[in-house]
């Protein structure tokens, strides 16, 4: 059995996607057999250009081999990602032209990487594993203008057609489960989980800082609307908070813009460091914080900072709406959600909240990265050896 795996982002190149194909290999050979063999076809790292970590094009790990394409240096923005696909797709036909495989896994945030994966599928006739992080239509209708008018009609038939010819789908969200009611395939929902090394470790707190630091780590762009939020909750709160913004993104220059507008002083911008670095930040800290921009689509995703923020027993403090409003509630212990955008409730909620650190240990072990990502290859393989 050989299964191909389409992901443009993987180790080590540094972002949610990656972690998550990552640890999905890692287990699909713990329960494949010895003859059996993983290909992994993905980009160079890419995803930052503050962190470009360096890999090799082609590596061997027992019975997985990696591929990494070359992709043009980019930042993130929308049109960019037309051309850096467009190399990423070649350099993906190239390499399996003349390959045989049972299964084709396709992990897409971008609907492109799973149309290409529907591609292949139908070419060679075999089973194809959808994994959907995103709602691509979804966002390009809520945060582009140009695209909504000139190119959604167009990316809606493409994103039916991709779905359609899928064999089976895995929503990380289950907010997502009545967009694509059309889909009559099987369908699961693993969602995204808390990595090993956030497990075991410190957090327990002698004292409280002064001023009380609020740590947000990942993407800093359109979707998470920290520029809309972080200067003017700063400005307010300074003397009394200290905020570390910890990651890179499309948005991170126009943040820094505010900032210095606003003169202020108690916002430190960190650009993207390993997980155990990251864990240090985490322990320093008081609060938690997590924002998506107020935008429809945002109201149906389940950011994956949530599992992470979760095995601590820090305060989480979450602007966000809809289906991850009502996981944090329902799952969460020790979280405040607030209205995304609302500088004033954010505010209102840090001048009368008292400080506590509270045990997560059922979340813990119900949304481990290990139990999940387990499950999902042992769905994956059954699929393989099916064939429908």
């Amino acid at each position: 059995m050989k299964i191909l795996i389409l992901s443009f982002n993987y180790q080590p190149d540094f972002c949610a996607g990656s972690f998550r194909s990552t640890a999905l290999v890692k287990y699909l050979q713990q329960v494949i057999e010895s003859e059996d063999s993983i290909e992994v076809i993905t980009t160079m790292p890419n995803r930052y250009r503050s962190r470009m970590n360096p890999a090799s094009e082609y590596e061997k790990q027992g019975n997985v081999t990696i591929h990494r394409i070359p992709v043009p240096a980019h930042d993130n923005g929308k049109f960019e990602q037309f051309f850096v696909f467009g190399a990423f797709s070649k350099g993906v036909r190239k390499l399996v032209e003349n390959q045989d495989y049972d299964l084709i896994y396709a992990s897409s945030a971008r609907l492109f990487t799973a149309r290409l994966g529907a591609k292949i599928a139908h070419q060679k006739q075999i089973p194809l594993f959808l994994d959907i992080r995103d709602i691509f239509t979804e966002s390009i209708r809520d945060t582009s203008k140009i695209a909504k008018y000139l190119l959604l009609p167009f990316l809606k038939r493409i994103e039916k057609n991709t779905i359609k010819s899928a064999t089976h789908i895995n929503f990380v969200s289950e907010g997502f489960k009545n967009t694509f009611d059309y889909f009559k395939g099987k369908t699961t929902f693993f969602t995204n989980g808390i990595d090993d090394v956030f497990l075991g470790k410190n957090y327990e707190r002698i004292a409280t800082n002064s001023p009380k630091i609020i740590t947000y780590a990942g993407n800093i762009g359109e979707g998470q609307g920290l520029e809309k939020i972080i200067p003017q909750a700063a400005k307010a709160l300074a003397g009394k908070y200290t905020f570390n913004i910890i990651g890179d993104g499309g948005t991170k220059k126009k943040l820094a813009q505010k900032l210095l507008d606003l003169q202020i002083d108690n916002v430190n911008l960190i650009n993207p460091i390993n997980q155990e670095d990251l864990i240090k930040y985490y322990q320093e800290s008081d609060y938690l914080f997590l924002h998506l921009n107020e935008y429809k689509a945002f109201e149906k995703v389940l950011p994956s900072k949530i599992f992470e923020y979760g095995a601590t027993n820090r305060t989480i403090i979450a602007g966000v709406s809809g289906y991850a409003k009502d996981f944090i509630q329902n799952n969460i212990e020790n979280a405040i959600v607030f209205e995304p955008n609302n500088v004033e409730s954010l505010i209102k909620i840090l001048e009368n909240h008292e400080i506590v650190q509270t045990s997560r240990t059922d979340f813990i072990q119900q949304y481990n990265r290990k139990s999940i990502m387990l499950n999902m290859a042992k769905c994956l393989v059954d699929l393989a050896k099916s064939g429908k």
